[in-house]
């Protein structure tokens, strides 16, 4: 690869990270743990044998890179197919090409690439399925997208699936390094180099974009070198990568509900303001604060489930950001709360109870008889109203099917308000084994 002849040329010209993309295994900086000496990916290559497989992993770590020199390792004839934009015509015209090289004289392999691949409905990615089979072409599907949920079944099948990482801070500062080399660009201080590091959040698409962005603006004011001061004020507010609707989005809602779970307030905040700052709707975070007040919170602080409820409502009376200060108080009262899932082990105990167990009769005695007829079948009969009896409690008094035992779901926890429930029910127990 030769040097751009300047700066103002390159902004005209073919875009820096398809410039910069790797021609050999050797140039690809990052995924050392698919491509280092040894590894599966690596040894794949050096097979000599392509086959179909899965890229899963964030934008900008490599995806189309290795797909690529997949190609070029096995001499193939490289067709890439956009998920967003193509469709089964696409998948057709690819089936054309294939047989075109297959069938010719020097009976070249041919190598299907389909980007964003969990953007294709069933019936598009089935189409593959017989083409996969036969051998017609290797399949390379890229995916930001967990592919157990978004790739078919029947072509996971068929295909093996590599996990490729975000790339790390010295990945990057590797890369910017290579890129300003390449592109002679002023010399960058090193605090800028830090912050374009943290801006590309592991994406070096993203961080070639934003170099060469900064190379036009640098070059317009004939800068010699880049300082942070300069860096802060052509870039602006300082963004990161957030994707509102794929895997990354529901690993950061995970860690914000574990670290609830944990007890710990300043991981909690820390999601909290990840979430934000990346773009997820604050109303998304208080149904989610409602659930872990009941699902973790439960009856060892009753109070917890109000205090959601009120956040969530002055979140929609004040908007953001105002309202985002609800909501973090109510996290941090929800992570130094007693925690106790007793309601919510209770709960999915009796649903799994009833669904395995047979449709137990009601009992007679706790049968409304709003008519004669029934009356006279004794429903209602024996029936002991507990505000009549002292204390309010009919000791002894059976409320579960005939012939059923005591299943025990609900077993509170020595935390919070649930002491003092466990104690009542231990005196609930005591009564009416007494009357027994």
């Amino acid at each position: 690869m030769k040097p751009l002849e300047s700066t103002a040329r390159r902004a005209t010209a073919v875009p820096l990270a398809e410039q910069m993309r790797p021609r050999t295994l050797g140039e690809v900086i990052g995924q050392k743990h698919l491509l280092g000496d040894g590894m599966a990916l690596r040894l794949a290559f050096e097979s000599g044998q392509p086959h179909s497989c899965i890229l899963w992993g964030p934008p900008g770590v490599g995806k189309t890179t290795i797909a690529r020199l997949m190609a070029d390792a096995f001499d193939a004839q490289f067709i890439a197919i956009s998920a967003v934009l193509g469709g089964v015509k696409d998948i057709r015209e690819a089936v054309d090409r294939a047989e075109a090289v297959r069938d010719s004289l020097h009976a070249q392999r041919t190598l299907v690439f389909v980007d964003e691949v969990h953007r294709f409905n069933k019936s598009q990615q089935d189409a593959f399925l017989p083409h996969v089979e036969s051998g017609l072409f290797t399949f390379v599907g890229a995916t930001t997208e967990n592919p157990s949920f978004e790739v078919n079944s029947a072509l996971l099948s068929r295909a093996a699936v590599y996990v490729l990482k975000a790339l790390s801070d010295d990945d990057l500062r590797e890369i910017l390094a290579r890129a300003i080399a390449f592109s002679s660009l002023p010399a960058i201080d090193s605090e800028a180099v830090e912050r374009l590091v943290a801006y590309a959040d592991g994406d070096a698409r993203r961080l070639l974009n934003t170099l060469e962005n900064l190379a036009v603006a640098a070059t317009r004011e004939n800068l010699a070198r880049i300082s942070d001061a300069w860096l802060l004020r052509v870039l602006g507010e300082r963004l990161r990568r957030y994707d509102k609707g794929g895997e990354q989005f529901y690993d950061t809602i995970s860690a914000l509900h574990k670290s609830v779970r944990g007890s710990d307030p300043d991981a909690a905040l820390y999601w909290f303001a990840r979430m934000l700052d990346g773009g997820a709707d604050p109303r998304y975070l208080s149904r989610r604060m409602i659930r872990m007040a009941s699902e973790d919170i439960g009856l060892a602080d009753p109070r917890a489930l109000r205090l959601a409820l009120d956040a969530a409502e002055t979140y929609e009376r004040l908007g953001s950001p105002e309202g985002e200060l609800a909501l973090a108080e109510c996290l941090v009262y929800l992570a130094v709360a007693p925690k106790s899932n007793a309601v919510y082990k209770a709960f999915k105990a009796a649903q799994a109870f009833v669904r395995e167990d047979g449709t137990r009769p009601v009992p007679l005695h706790l049968r409304n008889a709003p008519t004669r007829l029934m009356k006279e079948l004794d429903y209602g009969k024996n029936y002991r109203y507990a505000h009549d009896e002292e204390d309010g409690f009919a000791a002894g008094e059976r409320y579960l099917p005939d012939g059923m035992a005591d299943p025990g779901f609900y077993q509170p926890v020595p935390r919070g308000l649930e002491i003092r429930i466990a104690d009542k029910l231990a005196e609930l127990r005591r009564m009416n084994n007494k009357s027994d």
